[in-house]
């Protein structure tokens, strides 16, 4: 059986805001298997939110190891994401998850691949999925030339560019912003 996967997360820091969000679409090979996923998740209270691309089972076993990894670190998200890393590429079970996930707060964005990377992106852009290139594209563009847009308004436009171009984006998007 194929694995339901496939989608678009971006997160971007502008102007001392963080915004995360990703599009609903859950592809089983190339048939649309559902189009509404909640693929953002709020962690301590909106302090820290999480996206996730790739299997479905395997994003949400990994944020409750992520989970774990924060109440283990006192809510340090950078110790927790290199925590779960070291895990997730040491453990048996963990190391054959096929997903990736941003996390994000008021300060900082981060990739974590089972792979152990924790990357902190340039320009304070994040983008993982399907569509990740095509949204970071736009998201570059609109950090360099809209600079009037708030980093929510850049991340809904760059899912929406996303979407008119991956067939594995939709235009249902969810996005949340990171309070402090």
């Amino acid at each position: 059986m194929e694995k339901i996967k496939s989608t678009t997360v971006v997160a971007i820091k502008h102007e001392g805001k963080v915004a995360i969000g990703a599009d609903g679409q859950a592809t089983m090979g190339n048939t649309i298997a559902k189009s509404s996923v909640n693929k953002i998740r709020k962690l301590q209270g909106g302090k820290i939110v999480t996206g996730f691309a790739g299997s479905t089972a395997d994003a949400f076993t990994l944020l409750e190891k992520f989970e774990e990894k924060l109440g283990a670190y006192s809510n340090n998200m950078k110790r927790a994401a290199v925590e779960l890393a070291k895990e997730w590429r040491t453990d048996r079970m963990l190391s054959k998850l096929e997903a990736m996930m941003i996390v994000a707060d008021a300060e900082d964005i981060l990739i974590i691949s089972g792979t152990g990377d924790v990357i902190e992106p340039d320009m304070g852009i994040a983008t993982i999925g399907s569509g990740s290139m095509y949204a970071q594209s736009a998201a570059r563009a609109l950090k360099k030339f809209a600079t009037g847009l708030t980093a929510k308004e850049m991340v809904e436009e760059s899912l929406t560019i996303a979407a008119d171009i991956c067939i594995y984006t939709n235009h249902n998007t969810i996005i949340e912003e990171v309070t402090n």
